[in-house]
């Protein structure tokens, strides 16, 4: 059966919603905000009014009722003009909502996910430390028992979304016992902002991305109820990495969208900008460029749309997954280096969008699992230990 991945008219619909409102609502506001490092809230508010952190969730929790596909043409759109917005969305409801969702309690879930669908409330994913990224198993915070409570030690980095005004939690991952054969057993537990000992650091000075918030978390005897436990104790690895798995997906969508706004801004610019007194877009070798970039935009999106389908249709969808990370952030990036090259000095100036899809590229082939990571999971996937 031949892959179709063309939209369904509801989901054409969604991205044609999104894509007025990225240019109409986020253009012509991001680029200031992102020279001063602010976090976007106005857009931030506008994007839960429309529902977009409730995309993937059933309407009894105060969700759309929609899917994977929906939250990934979404953040397609919102990319095609800033990654900013886009990575806010993504890990609001990767990272954020949909661990409680997949694996917390009904209690939890009630709590917690109306606020997080409707963005009144974000959440943040807790795993990443200072000796441990692509080594998730080598957490070192720790989660002790205490009577009804967990007491948490230790730190985590590079967390998005975990120090705004409207952070309401972190999921934190932390070794919680040990297995017969000395491996640690890692749990996820719930810490609500404002936890006394959970403490979050000043905003770190990024390349890009700088409308974004990610922050250092510390944890000093911080004390959690027993039942702020997300699942079961002891699968938190096997928990975060289907977590990684489905939010891999989400980067690609976000990757495609820096690849294909990248060749907005070219054709826009090759039609204009004007050089021995004809428009540089009549020159072979910019169409050439011009044609390559759309080319790899074009193939991300098959890329990242099939692994969506894959995880819609409840089939396996790892390694569809991986390629699609792998490829769309690869793209992303080549896409970003050709886009500054034909707008030449202007694309290093950062009145130009091409200057922050520059800027904002290269995290999409470090940020959840590394190029180098993909490959490993591609390979074991074809048979091969490692």
């Amino acid at each position: 059966m031949p892959l179709d991945h063309r939209l369904t008219p509801e989901h054409e619909e969604l991205r044609r919603t999104v894509e007025a409102f990225a240019h109409d609502v986020v253009a012509p506001k991001i680029g200031d905000l992102y020279e001063r490092h602010e976090f976007p809230y106005e857009i931030v508010r506008e994007m839960g009014r429309m529902g977009l952190f409730g995309l993937p969730f059933p309407e009894e929790y105060g969700g759309m009722g929609g899917d994977y596909l929906a939250l990934g043409i979404a953040l397609e759109e919102l990319a095609r003009v800033d990654s900013s917005v886009a990575i806010t969305l993504e890990a609001g409801v990767s990272l954020g909502a949909m661990p409680i969702y997949l694996f917390g309690t009904e209690e939890q879930k009630q709590q917690w996910l109306p606020k997080m669908c409707a963005g009144e409330v974000l959440g943040a994913f807790g795993l990443t430390e200072p000796d441990g990224g692509s080594d998730a198993g080598g957490t070192r915070t720790t989660a002790v028992k205490d009577g009804d409570e967990w007491v948490i030690n230790g730190s985590k980095c590079f967390i998005t979304n975990s120090g705004t005004d409207i952070t309401g939690l972190v999921t934190v991952t932390a070794v919680t016992g040990r297995k017969a054969d000395g491996r640690p057993e890692i749990s996820s537990i719930i810490v609500p902002s404002g936890t006394p000992g959970f403490t979050v650091a000043a905003p770190y000075s990024k390349v890009g991305w700088n409308s974004s918030d990610t922050r250092e978390l510390a944890f000093d005897n911080v004390r959690v109820p027993l039942a702020n436990l997300v699942g079961q104790e002891g699968r938190g690895y096997a928990q975060f990495l289907r977590i990684l798995d489905e939010g891999r997906i989400a980067i690609s969508a976000l990757a495609t969208g820096l690849a294909q706004g990248c060749v907005d801004e070219s054709v826009k610019y090759a039609k204009e900008r004007k050089a021995f007194g004809r428009p540089i877009g009549d020159n072979q070798s910019i169409q050439f460029k011009l044609a390559d970039m759309e080319m790899r935009a074009h193939m991300a999106r098959i890329g990242w749309r099939d692994a969506a389908s894959r995880l819609v249709a409840g089939e396996p969808f790892k390694k569809e997954a991986a390629i699609a990370k792998l490829y769309s952030s690869t793209v992303a990036v080549d896409n970003a280096r050709e886009a500054t090259q034909i707008h030449g000095g202007y694309g290093f100036m950062n009145e130009y969008p091409v200057a922050r899809m520059w800027r904002d590229s290269k995290i999409l082939e470090i940020g959840e699992g590394t190029s180098e990571v993909q490959r490993m999971l591609i390979a074991r996937e074809l048979g091969f230990a490692g």
